[in-house]
């Protein structure tokens, strides 16, 4: 994990159960002795989020309906990490932070994982859209419960990313996204079939983390879902510093770099991350140069 990741040493769950005494009743022990909980048990697995972002990120109220997306904490704030370096990369090396830093979360979903943990973690200023009515609902919800200062914004256009989500006054310094990863409902279950196996546990319908079919796949799968967004980001290649997407398939990459080489691209990054023993990994594309970008980041001083 990323070196500032809260997570980096595991889970404390003699504080996590003290901030949320719900989860109590889901701890169990390891082989070698050590505090657990059931990871195929899907209210379990929600409970423990519920508890993170309680104890770590300051969040009083986190709950999602059966069903909907609900992402491991560790990986997610990684993502957002690694985001900050980017900015940094551009900022000699410090970490620009505060709510005039403005990024755009693509997909939020109704979890809004992203924007509560980077506004905590660095202060920034998110937005984030979604497709799913009820999805922006739940998101607004929690966003309004918590009185956090994050947008979220109704995308009715489920053919695009950016447009009529970035207004003509917008600026954001960042876009991030975790695009859906399957191409089809047959290969997303089939995916879920696998997950099972790989828990020794008889497969099921639902996975123990959720998805809805916007939520685990689209036509085309990440990469088509991917170039669409590289093809629209020229659109509003003056009003963000970074697009970013993550990218789960590493035979997606060649695609997506040949297509940005088609673009007026100025900088394209990949950005390797890794928890435990899963890699995975960003492309960042930029339409600035260097000397721009530190130009830009310098007037948020």
């Amino acid at each position: 994990m990323h070196p500032r990741n809260r997570h980096l040493n595991g889970y404390d769950f003699t504080l996590l159960c003290k901030d949320t005494p719900a989860l109590t009743p889901y701890i169990t022990q390891t082989p070698a002795g050590t505090d657990s909980i059931d990871f195929t048990n899907a209210l379990a697995v929600k409970t423990l989020n519920q508890a993170l972002l309680k104890s770590h990120y300051k969040i009083d109220f986190w709950d999602l309906p059966d069903n909907y997306l609900c992402p491991p904490v560790p990986g997610r704030v990684d993502y957002i990490h690694h985001l900050a370096d980017l900015l940094a990369s551009d900022n000699q090396g410090h970490i620009p932070t505060g709510k005039q830093v403005k990024v755009l979360d693509v997909g939020t979903g109704a979890n809004v994982i992203y924007p509560l943990t980077g506004n905590h973690e660095y202060g920034w200023h998110f937005t984030g859209s979604d497709i799913d009515v009820l999805s922006v609902k739940i998101a607004k919800q929690i966003v309004q419960f918590n009185r956090l200062k994050i947008n979220v914004k109704q995308q009715s256009n489920a053919n695009k990313m950016f447009t009529g989500v970035i207004s003509n006054k917008d600026v954001f310094h960042l876009t991030l996204c975790n695009p859906p990863f399957h191409a089809s409902e047959q290969q997303a279950n089939a995916g879920t079939e696998r997950k099972w196996k790989n828990l020794n546990k008889a497969p099921q319908k639902a996975l123990n983390f959720g998805g809805r079919q916007n939520e685990l796949w689209c036509e085309g799968g990440e990469r088509e879902f991917i170039s669409k967004m590289c093809i629209e980001s020229q659109e509003f290649a003056e009003q963000c510093i970074w697009f970013t997407s993550l990218v789960s398939k590493s035979d997606t990459l060649p695609h997506i770099k040949k297509l940005l080489s088609t673009l007026d691209v100025k900088e394209v990054k990949v950005i390797k991350m890794a928890q435990g023993q899963k890699i995975s990994r960003f492309i960042a594309w930029s339409y600035f140069d260097q000397a721009d970008r530190e130009a830009i980041l310098n007037e948020l001083v």
